[in-house]
């Protein structure tokens, strides 16, 4: 149970991360620590995922990013990815009602048509059936890449630019980062990593460019409540100045 005190003593400095991103590592680890097959890591780490949820629902968190799937990890062993597909969509039904509950929206960056039939459906009825909610957004990056998306990106702008419907010389920052898939939410003002690893692994590559890191020796699996108001108190003690001067 999430310690409620702390929450609102937190709530009660301000200076709240608006949108957090995690890169959920260490379930593999967790699991061969104790002898167990590596989805038995992946099961127990959808606790550490509902952890996250509720923590920062009840901070007033507005988008939580969660690296859930990455393209590379396709090339993982085919019963580890048919068993990881089948865990995410057991999931997302388990937890659809409860997400709506909690006034929660679904949405996906990344190649969800890449994804098997039953799995790729039933994201889709559920990010529809969440989809007017208006609390937390909770946004899953499946079969993702960070320099995927900054190549279609590249593409669309040449694209517009080859019609005649967009001025080359009009391309900013602020151009490239509406193109983006997480245009909706913009930049992560935090990134948590799990497991102690110090790479971004083609997460968000454009859009951490100014972000906070939080990195935790902590396996994903035993990520809980508490792990994540610890990131956000390590927060709010930064100093973000962007490359000035205060």
């Amino acid at each position: 149970m999430i310690d409620q005190e702390r929450v609102d003593r937190i709530k009660a400095r301000g200076n709240v991360p608006r949108h957090v991103a995690i890169i959920m590592d260490g379930n593999g680890r967790w699991a061969r620590g104790r002898g167990l097959p590596r989805t038995e890591g992946h099961k127990e780490g959808i606790e550490s995922v509902r952890a996250a949820v509720e923590a920062a629902g009840a901070l007033g968190v507005k988008a939580l990013t969660l690296y859930t799937f990455s393209s590379e990890n396709w090339a993982r062993p085919r019963s580890e990815v048919a068993a990881l597909m089948s865990l995410l969509i057991r999931t997302v039904r388990r937890e659809a009602a409860e997400l709506d509950r909690n006034n929660v929206r679904l949405t996906v960056i990344g190649d969800l048509e890449k994804l098997p039939a039953t799995p790729r459906i039933g994201f889709k009825t559920t990010i529809a059936r969440l989809q007017n909610n208006t609390g937390l957004i909770l946004n899953l990056a499946l079969s993702y890449s960070g320099r995927q998306e900054l190549t279609q990106t590249v593409r669309e702008l040449a694209r517009q630019a080859a019609a005649g419907t967009l001025d080359p010389e009009t391309i900013d920052e602020a151009c490239i980062s509406r193109h983006l898939q997480t245009a909706e939410i913009g930049d992560p003002d935090l990134l948590i990593r799990t497991s102690g690893e110090m790479r971004l692994s083609n997460f968000l590559l454009w859009q951490l460019a100014y972000s906070e890191f939080y990195i935790t020796p902590i396996l994903w699996p035993d990520f809980r409540h508490d792990q994540f108001l610890d990131a956000i108190e390590t927060f709010q003690t930064r100093d973000r100045r962007f490359g000035k001067v205060t």
